[in-house]
């Protein structure tokens, strides 16, 4: 089965020794949510390629001539950081791998099971990670549209994310109810004692007042904008 472009991992591998970095892209290859970028055998390398083609995951080697695996940590700027998994011959390093917070740690020669934890573990990372920007431009929408505070907004997310609201609006007229999708009302209004609920070309009359429908409605879709609308 193939994976969309946009969910796939890049992926960088560092390490000196050529039959370690060739055993671990011949591994990677068997998995198609992984898009192997490039090798590099030295750090000082692979600070560029990290810089020029910003991969999501890079499995590092931690002893290597010259610059450490963890001194290249330091070196990389925090806006282009991607995850890290070490690959070493050595399990005495695994503290401080952890310690500058590497996802995973795995050791010569990486078995197939403990890789595809490693890719699992990177790949449910970037997804909250994505989520996480998502809610976060949601939330900079809802301030510019509203005028509330950053605060007063993540309230309304909060409370939206813990309450079921109903996909469709009951109105009734007389002894008959039609069922409005919540996705197709363009917006609602107030005249006197009724709302207006305005939907493409029809409106449709409901008894109820505004107050009643605010409460009933996301207010992440929804916002009165005026007294009356």
């Amino acid at each position: 089965m193939k994976t969309d472009d946009q969910q796939r991992l890049k992926v960088i591998i560092v390490d000196d020794e050529d039959l370690a970095r060739k055993g671990l892209a011949l591994r990677l290859g068997e998995f198609n949510n992984v898009e192997l970028v490039q090798e590099e055998r030295n750090a000082d390398e692979a600070l560029k390629l990290i810089t020029t083609h910003e991969p999501d995951l890079v499995f590092l080697d931690i002893q290597m001539p010259g610059m450490t695996g963890l001194e290249m940590l330091s070196e990389i700027q925090a806006d282009v950081l991607p995850m890290i998994v070490f690959v070493t011959a050595y399990d005495t390093f695994a503290v401080e791998a952890f310690r500058v917070h590497a996802i995973d740690y795995l050791l010569k020669p990486v078995e197939k099971d403990r890789l595809a934890e490693a890719i699992g573990r990177a790949s449910d990372q970037r997804r909250e990670r994505v989520v996480s920007q998502e809610k976060e431009k949601l939330l900079d929408l809802a301030v510019s549209l509203t005028g509330k505070s950053h605060a007063a907004v993540s309230k309304l997310i909060r409370n939206s994310e813990t309450t079921n609201y109903s996909e469709r609006l009951a109105i009734k007229d007389g002894s008959s109810t039609t069922f409005v999708p919540i996705r197709d009302i363009d917006w609602i209004d107030a005249a006197g004692d009724y709302m207006c609920v305005h939907v493409e070309n029809q409106t449709h009359i409901m008894r109820t007042t505004m107050r009643e429908l605010e409460v009933s409605l996301n207010p992440l879709i929804f916002q009165r904008i005026h007294r009356s609308t």
